[in-house]
């Protein structure tokens, strides 16, 4: 499974959002300033994290968004499944051989508990204290 270019802004999105968690609504366009990012294309996958109850946007000359729950009560799997879609490794059906179909199963399941237990709290306290260089998730 490769996380695309969506999963991956999609969480700085949502980790940015969680470092600033409590100081009202962020711009989108601070957020693309601080990351180097386009802010088109954070507008294209904010709408999803929306429309999945995961961020609020409050409009006006003082809008922007904000997370909808706490940092510790949203996981990077709940982000990546709202912008990615399934968490799978490969597609497989009932007629792959048996060993091949369990062998996809355990993958899938070990990467889904790796971001199911990984809150965005977690991810910014791991970038806070200064081991973002070395974050390795072991499966």
């Amino acid at each position: 499974m490769k996380i695309s270019t969506k999963g991956r802004y999609g969480l700085t999105i949502m980790m940015d959002l969680a470092t600033h968690y409590g100081q009202g609504p962020i711009p989108l366009k601070r957020i693309a300033e601080r990351h180097d990012l386009s802010e088109h294309y954070l507008e294209q996958l904010v709408a999803p994290l929306r429309n999945a109850g995961l961020v609020r946007s409050i409009r006006g000359a003082y809008g922007g968004y904000k997370l909808s729950k706490t940092p510790e009560e949203i996981t990077a799997g709940e982000v990546i499944r709202v912008l990615e879609g399934p968490i799978s490794p490969v597609e497989f059906t009932d007629e792959d051989h048996p060993a091949r179909r369990d062998l996809w199963k355990r993958i899938r399941d070990a990467i889904a508990s790796e971001l199911d237990s990984t809150t965005l709290a977690h991810l910014i306290q791991f970038s806070a204290e200064g081991n973002n260089e070395n974050f390795m998730f072991y499966i």
